[in-house]
């Protein structure tokens, strides 16, 4: 597995991999993290900053505060 590229600047960590004919992106939030799988054939390297666009990152952001959340129902006793 390779590091393709880090983006810093955004609301949350992102680090781009590539593997096994995959990039991997990974977003990361305090001490939660997702990850997303797309085709290397299907999206040029260049290419994944335009999915990484406004709203997919809000999208996410939404996703982190959820995950929170659930974590927090979670471990409350």
């Amino acid at each position: 597995m390779r590091i393709v590229k880090e983006i810093e600047g955004k609301p949350c960590k992102i680090t781009v991999f590539s593997w096994n004919g995959k990039y991997i992106i990974k977003l990361e939030k305090g001490p939660f993290e997702q990850t997303f799988k797309v085709s290397e054939f299907d999206f040029m390297e260049d290419e994944i900053d335009d999915i990484l666009n406004e709203e997919f990152l809000a999208d996410a952001i939404t996703r982190f505060s959820a995950m929170a959340l659930s974590l927090k129902k979670a471990t409350d006793y």
